[in-house]
C-alpha cells in the first residue's frame, strides 16, 4: 500500500499519526496534542452542548411558597445558544481534522515520488509564504462565525420552537415544534390576515419609496446640470442638506409638522378655510404622508449620484444628436436616461431592499399606526420589519417573529438575485472579464 494512503488512514484514525508515520514528528505531536486536548478538556462541554441543543432542557423551574425559586431548572434559550456555539466549534475542528488528513496524504505522496518530508521549520516557512492571506483572514473568519453566523443560526432555530408567551424560560421549557409556526402563520386567520396585509403594504411601500426618490432625484439632477443653470455647486449643496441632517431628528420634526391637532400644515389649511387632514389618524393619509416625507430624505442621494453620472457623459454624443435633429426630450430619453439607468440599476435594486426593511422611517414617523383592528399586533402602516419589532419587544412572540424574518430574507434575496442577474451593468462586467 502506498505511503500516502497509509498516512491518510492513520491521520483519519487519530490526528497526527500520519505525520509521525511520515517522519514529521513535531507537526504530528502538535496535531496529537490538539486532539488529546479536545478529548480530555472539551469532551464534556461538547456533549452537554449537543444535549442541550437536542433537548432544550429537561428540568423545569420549581417555585415554592410565595413564588420563591426552590430549583432553578434549565434555561432552554441558553442551552440552544450554547449548543449552536458547540456546533460551530465542531465545524472548525472538522476543518482542522480534514486538513490534517490532506497534509498526511500530500506528504506521503511526496515520499512515494522520491522526495523528502519537510522539516517543521520548512513547513512553518511554507505556511507563511503560501498561506499569508489565509492567516490574515483567520481573525475576520472567527469574528464572522461567532458574531454574524451565530446570531443568524440562532434566529432561524427560534422559528422551529414554541418560544412565545406564555412559554418563556426559565419558568417554562421551550420545545421543538418543527414547521408548526410556519403552518400557523399561513393557516390561522389571526396570523394570516395580518401577514398578508402587512406584506402587501410592505411591497407597495418599497416600490413607491424607491421609485419616487429615484425620479425626484433624477429630476433635480437634470435641472441642476442644465447648461442654463448657474451656481451649480451652490444648488447641489442646498439640496444635499436633507440627506446630511440626522434622519432621527428630521423624522421627529416631520411628525410634529403632520400632527393632526397642532401641526402647522393643518393650521394653515384651517386659516385658508379648508378642513384639516387626518395625516396620522387615517390609514390612507398616513401612508401618503410616509411616502412624501421619505422623498425628502431619499432624493438628495439620487440627485448627487445622478449628477455625477450626467456630468461624465461625453458631450459629443449630445452634439451628434443635435446634428441629427434631436430635441431636448429625445436627447434625455435616448442618451441621458439609458446611461443613468445603466450606472444606477444595481443601486436601485439595493434601494428597494433597503426600503423593504426601512424600520426607522416607519416606526419613528407613525409607529405603525393608526391602529387596525383586523391585525394582530400590527398597525395600518406597519411593514414586516416593524411588525417583527412589536412581536418581539412588545408581545414576546419570538417564534412568529423569527418565521417572518426568514420570509423577509427569502423575498428580498429572490428579488435581489433575480434583478442583479438581469442588470446590464453586471453583464457588461462579465463580458469584460
Amino acid at each position: 500500500m502506498k505511503r500516502s494512503v497509509i498516512g491518510a488512514v492513520l491521520s483519519a484514525l487519530f490526528m497526527g499519526l500520519g505525520q509521525l508515520y511520515n517522519r514529521q514528528y513535531m507537526k504530528g505531536i502538535l496535531y496529537a496534542v490538539l486532539e488529546l486536548f479536545i478529548i480530555v478538556v472539551w469532551y464534556k462541554p461538547i456533549m452537554n452542548g449537543l444535549w442541550g441543543l437536542y433537548t432544550l432542557g429537561e428540568q423545569q423551574q420549581v417555585r415554592g411558597a410565595r413564588g420563591r425559586i426552590t430549583e432553578q431548572g434549565d434555561h432552554s434559550i441558553f442551552l440552544m445558544i450554547e449548543g449552536v456555539i458547540v456546533v460551530l466549534v465542531l465545524l472548525v475542528i472538522l476543518l482542522v481534522y480534514i486538513r490534517n488528513i490532506i497534509d498526511a496524504y500530500k506528504t506521503g505522496k511526496m515520499i512515494d515520488e522520491g522526495g523528502q518530508p519537510k522539516t517543521f521549520a520548512e513547513s512553518m516557512r511554507n505556511a507563511w509564504d503560501n498561506g499569508y492571506a489565509y492567516i490574515l483572514l483567520t481573525p475576520a473568519f472567527f469574528f464572522t462565525l461567532f458574531l454574524t453566523v451565530l446570531p443568524l443560526v440562532f434566529g432561524i432555530l427560534i422559528a422551529f420552537t414554541n418560544y412565545a408567551a406564555p412559554v418563556l424560560p426559565p419558568l417554562r421549557l421551550v420545545d421543538w415544534v418543527g414547521f408548526q409556526t410556519f403552518i400557523n402563520l399561513f393557516r390561522l386567520e389571526i396570523w394570516s390576515n395580518t401577514f398578508y396585509g402587512v406584506l402587501w403594504w410592505t411591497i407597495i411601500w418599497s416600490i413607491l419609496a424607491t421609485i419616487t426618490t429615484f425620479f425626484v432625484g433624477l429630476f433635480y439632477a437634470v435641472i441642476i446640470n442644465h447648461k442654463r443653470i448657474r451656481y451649480k455647486k451652490l444648488w447641489r449643496t442646498i439640496f444635499i442638506l436633507p440627506w446630511a441632517i440626522p434622519q432621527f431628528i428630521s423624522i421627529l420634526i416631520f411628525r410634529n409638522i403632520f400632527n393632526g391637532q397642532f401641526g402647522p400644515i393643518n393650521q394653515y389649511l384651517v386659516k385658508l378655510g379648508l378642513d384639516p387632514i387626518p395625516w396620522l389618524s387615517d390609514p390612507t393619509w398616513a401612508k401618503i404622508a410616509l411616502v412624501m416625507v421619505n422623498i425628502w430624505f431619499g432624493f438628495p442621494f439620487w440627485m448627487a449620484l445622478m449628477s455625477g453620472v450626467l456630468t461624465s457623459i461625453d458631450r459629443d454624443m449630445f452634439e451628434a444628436a443635435e446634428v441629427d435633429g434631436a430635441n431636448g426630450w429625445q436627447k434625455f430619453w435616448k442618451i441621458s436616461f439609458p446611461l443613468v439607468m445603466f450606472a444606477t440599476a444595481p443601486l436601485l435594486i439595493m434601494g428597494f431592499a433597503g426600503n423593504f426593511n426601512n424600520f426607522n422611517m416607519i416606526y419613528l414617523f407613525t409607529q405603525g399606526g393608526p391602529a387596525n383592528i383586523a391585525y394582530s399586533y400590527a398597525g395600518s402602516t406597519d411593514i414586516l420589519i416593524s411588525w417583527i419589532y412589536k412581536l418581539t419587544l412588545e408581545q414576546n412572540q419570538y417564534n412568529m417573529a423569527s418565521v417572518v424574518s426568514i420570509l423577509i430574507f427569502v423575498i428580498v434575496a429572490i428579488f435581489s438575485i433575480y434583478n442583479f442577474r438581469k442588470t446590464r451593468a453586471f453583464k457588461e462586467e462579465d463580458m469584460i472579464q
